[in-house]
């Protein structure tokens, strides 16, 4: 058993893993990347010519999208596709700024829908939270204020 736990703590530290991307398969990628520049001023990065796969800037980590058909071939089995019309993943983007109620306004005249108001929570960040074209939701909050 400890040779298990020396292996394991090896392999480990010998890990070089960082979280790179989210993927989120959608309908229509360049209408989902628009969305995304014009609400939140996310750059493009990359649009591949068959317009099935694109990233945004959207600071250190990319967010990405895929079409619905590469998802599936990606995927044999098939998996839930995000619908405006059904209850939401138990999963959220959230995006950081110093405005929330200005960027969720952004986002609604985008075609974002509101899921819940902004409010300060007991540790004093402010949260609000939206449903973007594809019914994915993100949350539009402020950093959490540290501790020093």
């Amino acid at each position: 058993m400890k040779n298990l736990t020396n292996n394991h703590q090896l392999q480990t530290k010998e890990m070089d893993v960082q979280f790179a991307y989210t993927i989120l398969y959608v309908k229509d990628v360049p209408k989902t990347m628009e969305f995304y520049k014009k609400s939140f001023g996310f750059q493009e990065k990359m649009l591949t010519p068959e317009k099935d796969y694109g990233e945004i800037k959207s600071g250190i980590t990319t967010l990405a999208f895929a079409n619905l058909e590469l998802g599936k071939s990606n995927f044999k089995k098939g998996f839930i596709e995000s619908d405006l019309n059904k209850k939401p993943f138990g999963f959220e983007l959230a995006f950081t700024t110093s405005n929330v109620e200005k960027t969720m306004e952004s986002a609604i005249n985008n075609g974002a829908v509101l899921l819940a108001q902004s409010v300060i929570k007991p540790w004093g960040q402010t949260v609000g939270y939206i449903r973007d074209l594809n019914g994915f939701i993100i949350e539009i909050c402020t950093p959490i204020p540290t501790q020093e």
